[in-house]
């Protein structure tokens, strides 16, 4: 099962570290409207308390913003305008596949974590917020929270979530697609180490309604692994094997495709209106997302 007890020690997010994300804010480039009066600031001018700007007066305007007292000065009748405040839709894809369940620091616990920091600073803002678990397909979701009395559960979710099956990227994106057409930020979480490739999946939600950030992490035994001598290799989701003599020039030439493979991600989400960020799970989650998603503009 993807969702289990999880350990009574298991801290995504130490009361501390909350204190600090409750400075941060989701951050949307598109200034992305949601269905609900709340606290985003649209392009729209509404009926809320802050003021935008004047437009003359015409027949069937209402009367209650009529400026009176510029009426009084210059005999003529001008409109006050002002932007209407509207929530914001935030979206988490979190990878569960067993892909994920590798490395040290461990690539689940890291991508738990920072699911946890971002569902935490959407729900103090009140934005609405929809964490989603993705293996071969939807495999466990939050639905949609509001609030910051919603942290506990959103936590708790996150924190059950087990590493499982395979990754089919193409069916959790196309499926999360037809669920949610809401527009909103859609921040996904994964290692992006798919079979089908990733270029199947995030077409469903790269350069439509969704302010995409594609977020790749990989531990550091994947970026400069220490392997050598005749081995067997096992794929740890299909359970596919291999066997290889691993040699410098070997270690070389996977270290070029990693990194062909990763710019090749980069230029896939950048080229399509998207953000892409690379991180290792060396570096301090906390680091991730008070320093590099903040430079990269998902949070402000």
């Amino acid at each position: 099962m993807t969702v289990a007890q999880a350990p009574k020690n298991d801290l995504l997010l130490d009361p501390g570290f909350m204190a600090r994300l409750d400075q941060l804010d989701v951050m949307s480039r598109k200034l992305l409207a949601g269905k609900m009066k709340g606290e985003r600031r649209s392009k729209r001018r509404g009926q809320s308390m802050e003021f935008a700007d004047y437009r003359n007066y015409v027949v069937g305007d209402d009367l209650r913003f009529i400026d009176w007292n510029i009426y009084a000065r210059l005999d003529r009748l001008f409109l006050k305008l002002f932007l209407e405040e509207e929530d914001l839709s935030v979206y988490v894809i979190i990878d569960v596949s067993r892909s994920c369940d590798y490395g040290n620091p461990n690539k689940a616990l890291y991508l738990k974590r920072v699911a946890a920091a971002l569902g935490y600073i959407g729900l103090v803002n009140y934005n609405r917020v929809n964490i989603v678990a993705m293996a071969d397909g939807i495999v466990a979701e939050t639905g949609a929270l509001r609030g910051r009395r919603r942290v506990g559960q959103m936590i708790d979710f996150v924190s059950k979530l087990r590493p499982t099956g395979a990754s089919h990227l193409a069916s959790a994106c196309k499926r999360f697609a037809l669920a949610h057409r809401q527009k909103g930020v859609l921040v996904v979480l994964s290692d992006f180490f798919d079979k089908g490739g990733y270029e199947n999946g995030l077409r469903y939600v790269a350069g439509g309604k969704y302010d995409l950030f594609a977020v790749q992490c990989l531990s550091p035994q994947e970026i400069e692994p220490d392997l050598q001598g005749d081995l067997k290799l096992r794929d740890m989701e299909d359970d596919d094997m291999a066997e290889v003599s691993i040699t410098q020039p070997l270690i070389k030439q996977y270290k070029a495709n990693l990194n062909a493979y990763c710019l090749g991600l980069k230029d896939y989400v950048t080229r399509r209106g998207g953000t892409y960020l690379f991180a290792s799970t060396s570096v301090p989650f906390d680091t991730l997302v008070l320093n590099y998603l903040r430079e990269r503009g998902l949070l402000g």
